[in-house]
């Protein structure tokens, strides 16, 4: 029996509502993939705070959007505790990080992300003060982040060896190492090249009294490190990134702050 033009209509636009409201759901369906969210600016601005703001967060919006099968979500934690939290399974990846920070021996797949930034040297800019300040440390005075491994320091970040070694004052804060330099405070500070991009964006009097060095303390070449037993593998995450590359994403969100977009490494081979 053909139903009446009135049902045929209402179940019509009962189906239409069911799925208008199963569609959110299923998009959220995905598995889980917890991303380790240390303060790291640009990249992770006070994420245990609650904060939005910083790259990670909008590599993350790209991820989801790209795709369905998985939820990247991004799980607060600190530049010493993501050791533990990664071990313990509370993160399944960690990200913008290097195999040679610390991870040495804890378990891991290193995924390349083609990203590259640098850590540069910053002094005041001063009357016959040249690129040559920066060749020799000895007797300066350091603002360094608490935490971070550095290379001129065989990437030892025991801060009772910075303070002896190189006279330096450890802070949480690159605006505030930046500001001492600028005050006089300290010597010299040690910020990444995305970084000082930002700082000078946001801070465009300083342009003026703030020097960059030539030498390069070290070359950041990102990885996304993953979990033993991670939701997701290494080939499955280098596949999302290379769709991010491909359509111009990865470009849109890093090159901004000069972080250098290129393809892994492995893939160039």
């Amino acid at each position: 029996m053909t139903p009446a033009p009135g049902l045929k209509a209402l179940s019509t636009l009962m189906l239409l509502a069911v799925c208008c409201l199963a569609a959110p759901a299923w998009a959220a369906d995905g598995v889980e993939v917890k991303i380790g969210a240390a303060h790291f600016p640009p990249y992770t601005v006070r994420p245990e705070q609650g904060a939005d703001t910083g790259l990670l967060p909008q590599l993350v919006d790209a991820l989801n959007r790209a795709q369905q099968r998985y939820h990247f979500v991004l799980v607060p934690t600190s530049i010493q505790r993501r050791f533990g939290d990664f071990q313990q399974g509370r993160t399944d990846m960690a990200i913008f990080e290097n195999p040679q920070w610390g991870w040495e021996q804890i378990p891991h797949q290193s995924v390349d992300m083609g990203l590259e930034d640098a850590e540069v040297f910053v002094a005041r800019k001063a009357n016959g003060r040249d690129p040559h300040y920066f060749d020799d440390l000895n007797g300066k005075r350091l603002a360094l982040f608490n935490g971070y491994h550095y290379a001129f320091a065989g990437f030892n970040s025991d801060p009772a060896y910075l303070r002896k070694a190189y006279r330096a004052t450890l802070t949480y804060s690159h605006d505030s190492n930046l500001l001492m330099v600028q005050a006089g405070r300290a010597d010299i500070a040690l910020v990444t090249r995305s970084y000082l991009s930002d700082f000078l964006a946001r801070n465009p009097a300083s342009q003026a009294q703030l020097m960059p060095s030539r030498r390069i303390d070290q070359v950041y070449h990102h990885y996304a490190l993953l979990r033993p037993g991670s939701p997701i593998g290494e080939q499955s995450f280098a596949e999302l990134l290379r769709g991010l590359r491909d359509n111009g994403e990865l470009a849109r969100i890093f090159e901004p702050y000069r972080i250098t977009v290129s393809a892994p490494r492995a893939l160039e081979e």
